[in-house]
């Protein structure tokens, strides 16, 4: 029998309390493996991939690891399936963004005759630009880190400061200014 075997008995709310109070990763490890299989579904259910369902998973462990939130955490197991599921739909909405930039890229463009396509992109792209101007700064930023820099909200809340919840508002917002921008930019209200 381990040394480590006595935490696995355990509760979750135990286990972090220890965790909190030795600052001992083998607890926070003893916990994280309880729900390996449920964070491994969840991951398969929206990447449809088990390499990079395993990969995920790892990733989110790396997360939980490293930046282990200060506040208390009522339901690990809740808390740990909203983690997985928006690190999968971050993974997903890169992969949507970078297959969005392939297409562009094969877009057909010709310097020498300037294309319809290419003209019709650069106009959008300069319309966005200076859409994205006109907000406030706490949207032009958040909308910026996460739309084109692709910043996850962990990583703007620790760039900007704000709270989860300001950054939520400001891209929900932020997005929501931008459609009506562009609506009356682009004279087209179905953006």
């Amino acid at each position: 029998m381990s040394a480590h075997a006595p935490h696995t008995t355990l509760t979750d709310e135990e286990l972090l309390q220890v965790y909190r109070t030795t600052g001992q990763n083998q607890f926070l490890g003893v916990l994280l493996q309880r729900y390996t299989g449920l964070l491994l579904g969840v991951a398969m259910k929206y990447l449809k991939d088990r390499s990079l369902a395993e990969d995920a998973v790892q990733q989110v462990f790396e997360a939980v690891l490293t930046h282990m939130p200060s506040e208390p955490i009522l339901n690990f197991k809740g808390w740990l399936y909203i983690l997985m599921r928006n690190h999968c739909l971050q993974q997903l909405r890169s992969k949507t963004y970078t297959a969005g930039e392939e297409h562009i890229e094969a877009l057909p463009y010709d310097a020498g005759t300037g294309t319809e396509e290419a003209y019709q992109y650069e106009h959008t792209l300069q319309q966005m630009t200076e859409a994205i101007e006109l907000l406030s700064e706490e949207q032009r930023s958040t909308i910026t880190l996460f739309y084109l820099q692709r910043h996850t909200y962990e990583q703007i809340i620790e760039r900007t400061g704000y709270t989860f919840m300001q950054v939520k508002s400001y891209i929900q917002n932020g997005r929501r200014n931008l459609k009506t921008i562009l609506s009356k930019k682009l004279g087209n209200t179905r953006l």
